[in-house]
């Protein structure tokens, strides 16, 4: 997976999703586009794509649209950074997921008339929309619309992008059994587990509530790491903490989860 900015990509990483376990692919970076007046008061929107795919063709016509087409179209908007990722170990049929930051439902609401009317894009674009029903470049591909938690409000790049290395990250989901306990447990991230896994070194990109998507209600985060073996140190630093610990035991949040999608290994 990767972050993308503007023309500058790091194509070295692969996915850390089987937990969801994921690399990136590339990352979107560059210099930031004002796009308004963006208040660091209030949660991002992130928008969490999953594309579906059968054969490595199809990864391939995937990744080179949101490299070559869309981020340089989001950059233009002044949506920035994205990230591109894919799972972790290589298999024909991995999942291409991609995450973009709005400052506002708005911003969110706004991209398909801004595509529309973009010429360099709708170019650049042509041959992957025009893929023949026969031959699709995708399966299909999944969207999930996801608000940032109090506790970290706005997205947050790995040091990796700094240093342009290979980093993994982690994504995970957590299911809740009704949307009570879907905020119950949201306050409990914000009550103090975003902290820890902040000072245990996670070193997360995101928290988030989903708004729409799939089997709601639930929140999805991810956090990331150097490699599989730094990563896991890291969540062992988790259980110990005495904030966890407290929060674990607290009566308050009893049973705000009834399932996960991801977890490391």
């Amino acid at each position: 997976m990767g972050w993308s900015q503007a023309s500058e990509y790091n194509m070295t990483t692969r996915s850390f999703l089987r937990s969801f376990v994921l690399a990136a692919l590339f990352l979107a970076l560059g210099q930031p586009v004002p796009s308004g007046a963006a208040d660091s008061s209030q949660s991002q929107y992130y928008e969490l794509r999953v594309y579906t795919t059968k054969s490595e063709q199809q990864q391939k016509l995937v990744n080179e649209y949101w490299q070559d087409s869309a981020v340089p179209a989001y950059n233009r908007m002044g949506i920035q950074p994205i990230g591109v990722f894919t799972e972790l170990e290589h298999s024909a049929t991995n999942k291409v997921y991609v995450l973009i930051p709005f400052d506002s439902a708005g911003a969110f609401a706004s991209v398909p008339g801004k595509f529309a009317a973009d010429s360099a894009y709708q170019k650049a674009a042509q041959e992957f929309m025009s893929t023949p029903k026969s031959d699709p470049p995708y399966v299909r591909f999944d969207s999930s619309l996801l608000i940032a938690m109090q506790g970290m409000k706005r997205l947050a790049l790995p040091p990796s992008s700094a240093e342009k290395k290979e980093w993994i990250f982690e994504l995970r989901t957590y299911l809740s059994p009704n949307e009570s306990k879907g905020n119950n447990k949201v306050e409990m991230f914000n009550a103090g587990e975003i902290q820890v896994m902040q000072e245990v070194g996670l070193a997360p990109v995101f928290f988030a509530q989903s708004l729409i998507g799939s089997q709601l209600p639930n929140l999805i985060y991810m956090v990331s790491g150097e490699n599989m073996d730094e990563h896991k140190k890291h969540w062992k630093g988790f259980g110990p903490s005495p904030v966890w610990k407290k929060l674990s035991t607290d009566p308050q949040y009893k049973d705000n989860v009834s399932g996960t999608r991801g977890s490391a290994k």
